[in-house]
C-alpha cells in the first residue's frame, strides 16, 4: 500500500505527464478549430483559460475558465494570464461573409487588434509568457494553378486575403522583442463533419444539386480537423518556432473534392460546373474563397517529425462523412 508521500508523488508525475499540469490561454475558443482544441486539451489534462467578447459565454470551472476581452476597445481581464506560459491564438472574424467595406475592415482588425492587445498586456505587466502559437492562412499565397508553395515563398499581390494574412503574421513579430517564441500555422481548408466548408459542399450534393465551382481545376489544400488539432499540440510540445503550412501533404483539385464527396454520399453529379460569373453575382469579391488555387506543401512540418493521420483526401472524407 502506498503511503501519503508516495501517493502524492505518483499523482504529481501523472499530472505532469498528461497535460503536464499546464495552463493554456486560448483565443477564438468557440470557433471550429478552437472548440476542437479545447476538447482535446481538456482530455489531456491541460487547464484552459479562454478569452471571449461575450460575457454570457464566460464559465468558471476548475480546469476551464473564461475571461472577458474586447480588442476593439482595448479591454482585457488580465486574470486570464495567471499561470499561462503558452497562448494559442485563433481570434479572428470569419471570412465567409459578404465582403462589404465594413466587413473587410473588421476581418482585418479582429486579427491584428487581438494580437496587439495580447502583446501590450504582456509587455505592461511582464507576464512570463514563453510562446504564442497563432493561426494564419494559406491565403497569403497568390492564386496559381502551377506553383507549389512552401513557406519560403515571398511574393504577394494586392488581393484582400493576402493583405489580411500578411498583417496578421506581421502582428506576431513584436512578441519576439519580449522574448516570446512565435509560431504561425498557415491553415488550409479545415475539414470537419459539422462546421466549415465540408457541410456547405455536402448540402447541395445530398439533394442532387452538387457541382464543381468555376473551372474546377483550382487546387485546394485541406486538412482533417483531428490532424490540425494534433499539429497545434505538436508545435506546442516540441516548442517549434517560425512559419509552418498546416495542410495535408496531398492537395486536390476542386472537381476531385466534389467527386469524392458525391462518391461517398452515393449521389450522382449531373449538373454542369457553376460558372464564375454566377459566383461573382452570388458572392461578390468573396468568390475568391471558392475560386482561388493554392497548391501548398506540407514538407516542412513533416520534416520535424509530425505524422499526419490523414495523408489522402478520400480516407479523411470517409471518416468525416460516414
Amino acid at each position: 500500500m502506498l503511503n501519503l508521500f508516495e501517493f502524492n508523488f505518483l499523482d504529481g508525475v501523472i499530472t505532469n505527464f498528461v497535460g503536464m499540469g499546464q495552463t493554456l490561454l486560448i483565443t477564438g475558443a468557440t470557433g471550429l478549430v478552437g472548440k476542437a482544441l479545447v476538447k482535446h486539451c481538456l482530455s489531456e489534462g491541460y487547464t484552459i483559460h479562454y478569452l471571449t467578447t461575450r460575457k454570457s459565454k464566460i464559465e468558471s470551472k476548475n480546469n476551464y475558465k473564461g475571461f472577458y476581452w474586447n480588442p476593439q476597445e482595448n479591454t482585457i481581464d488580465i486574470g486570464c494570464f495567471e499561470g499561462v506560459e503558452v497562448i494559442l491564438n485563433l481570434a479572428g472574424s470569419s471570412i465567409a461573409q459578404r465582403w462589404t467595406n465594413s466587413a473587410k475592415a473588421f476581418i482585418l482588425s479582429s486579427r491584428t487588434d487581438a494580437l496587439a492587445l495580447l502583446h501590450s498586456s504582456i509587455e505592461m505587466h511582464k507576464f512570463p509568457v514563453k510562446h504564442i502559437i497563432s493561426a494564419s492562412a494559406i491565403g497569403i499565397y497568390p492564386d496559381s494553378k502551377t506553383r507549389y508553395y512552401d513557406e519560403k515563398f515571398q511574393g504577394t499581390d494586392a488581393n484582400f486575403l493576402r493583405l489580411v494574412v500578411k498583417s496578421w503574421e506581421g502582428s506576431l513579430q513584436p512578441f519576439q522583442s519580449l522574448g516570446v517564441k512565435t509560431t504561425a500555422l498557415r491553415i488550409g481548408i479545415v475539414l470537419d463533419t459539422h462546421e466549415g466548408a465540408l457541410p456547405k459542399i455536402m448540402g447541395p450534393i445530398k439533394h442532387y444539386f452538387g457541382a464543381a465551382l468555376g473551372t474546377g481545376d483550382q487546387w485546394q489544400s485541406w486538412i482533417h480537423i483531428d490532424d490540425l488539432v494534433r499539429l497545434f499540440m505538436f508545435v506546442l510540445e516540441s516548442k517549434l518556432e517560425g512559419v509552418y503550412n498546416a495542410v495535408a501533404p496531398n492537395p486536390v483539385q476542386q472537381v476531385e473534392l466534389t467527386k469524392l464527396i458525391a462518391k461517398i454520399l452515393q449521389r450522382p453529379l449531373v449538373l454542369p460546373n457553376v460558372p464564375e460569373f454566377a459566383l461573382r453575382f452570388m458572392l461578390g469579391e468573396m468568390r475568391a474563397i471558392a475560386l482561388e488555387s493554392q497548391r501548398v506543401c506540407a514538407a516542412k512540418i513533416q520534416e520535424t517529425g509530425f505524422k499526419f493521420n490523414y495523408l489522402e483526401l478520400e480516407p479523411a472524407l470517409e471518416d468525416l462523412i460516414a
